[in-house]
């Protein structure tokens, strides 16, 4: 599978879902592309601390012009079982290029109204790309999840309105360990002191897109 991690927004976590989706599938067997689209290159930057750590690396590369990643992705993406594409926080040429050589869409979101709203930015891109693409799928997961209130129902609900985009059934917490993870380039599965419900957030995450 080719897949776009994205959004229009900024700050929901696109880097560190693109991060440990790509070491989960490496870790399960599979041979992994990960392909960083922002300009800050910061799954680049966590592959290469991974790599001095002494830590397994895997196939990393940064194209942050559009039309550079779509062609690389287009000659490449043949050498792997999943390429992981991380794109910018903005409605870039990387994302739409991401798009248009994806097979999905995975759209991080947190449960505030903000960002429920930008989803509306990104229903608007993805009619756009569907015009080439027209089998992309979109599917949104509710990132950083309150551990109690009503936000997280009201977000979840709020997305049934947005046309083209598949809200899945899981969702992440608010757990540093993600954050501390990623930053030193390590699965969640790796990183210590263990977080047990981390682990099981991402499996479940990760069964649940690529699942067949």
């Amino acid at each position: 599978m080719i897949l776009t991690v994205g959004n229009t927004k900024g700050g929901v976590g696109k880097s560190t879902l693109a991060l440990q989706l790509a070491l989960a599938l490496t870790a399960r067997g599979q041979r992994v592309w990960l392909i960083d689209g922002d300009r800050q290159e910061t799954c680049l930057s966590a592959i290469t601390v991974r790599a001095d750590g002494g830590r397994p690396s895997i196939a990393a590369a940064a194209y942050p012009d559009g039309r550079a990643l779509r062609i690389q992705v287009k000659e490449q993406a043949k050498h792997y079982d999943h390429v992981i594409i991380d794109a910018g926080g903005r409605d870039s040429t990387a994302l739409r290029g991401g798009l248009l050589v994806s097979d999905a869409v995975l759209i991080p979101f947190f449960p505030r109204s903000f960002d429920v709203w930008a989803l509306n930015d990104v229903a608007a891109v993805l009619a756009d790309i569907r015009v080439e693409n027209d089998g992309l799928k979109a599917m949104a997961v509710l990132n950083a999840a309150d551990p109690q209130g009503s936000d997280n129902e009201e977000a979840s609900d709020a997305i049934a309105d947005i046309p083209g985009i598949e809200l899945l059934p899981v969702r992440l917490s608010r757990r540093k360990a993600f954050a501390h993870a990623s930053g030193a380039g390590l699965h969640i599965d790796e990183y210590r002191p263990r977080d047990a419900a981390a682990i099981a957030e991402m499996a479940a995450l990760v069964d649940t897109i690529f699942a067949g």
